[in-house]
């Protein structure tokens, strides 16, 4: 299932990080990543004062599709392949795809991608707020330095 499609909204950008490790612990290492940046007080705060509709933790960990974590919940969950999660709020809905794919010799690509709608004035006025900053980009670079340095 390509979670993208299913979600039907448009792409706004990805960003690739080849990892000196295997698919299954690249997984982890994304999965304990996302565990950790999104489930913790300001990142709550923040969903909260968004208006998240995904706003507490539920669900095992690692992620299972249909577990949440604050501002997001899980839509796909393949060990070793893809982790998709999908949130909204006030001003978007929106979608942060981590894709695994062998890269040779040890090594995996991991491609995150962001998908996002937003709707309406205040939507416009969030996008460039979060996407035309780059803020976003500098937030998901973070994530897959954090997923390098956990997965070695």
């Amino acid at each position: 299932m390509d979670a993208a499609k299913m979600l039907d909204l448009p792409f706004v950008d990805a960003h690739t990080t080849v990892v000196a490790a295997d698919p299954d612990a690249v997984w982890r290492a994304v999965a304990e990543m996302v565990d950790r940046s999104v489930r913790n007080r300001p990142t709550a705060f923040v969903a909260r004062l968004l208006g998240c509709a995904d706003r507490t933790a539920s669900g095992p960990r690692p992620p299972a599709e249909g577990s949440t974590v604050p501002g997001f919940h899980v839509v796909s969950a393949v060990p070793g392949r893809e982790l998709a999660l999908a949130g909204s709020h006030r001003f978007s809905t929106y979608a942060l795809i981590f894709r695994l794919e062998e890269a040779g010799g040890g090594h995996t690509r991991v491609r995150a991608e962001t998908w996002a709608a937003f709707p309406g004035p205040a939507g416009t006025l969030y996008r460039l707020l979060v996407i035309g900053t780059r803020g976003n980009a500098v937030v998901v670079r973070r994530m897959l330095t954090t997923v390098r340095k956990r997965a070695r």
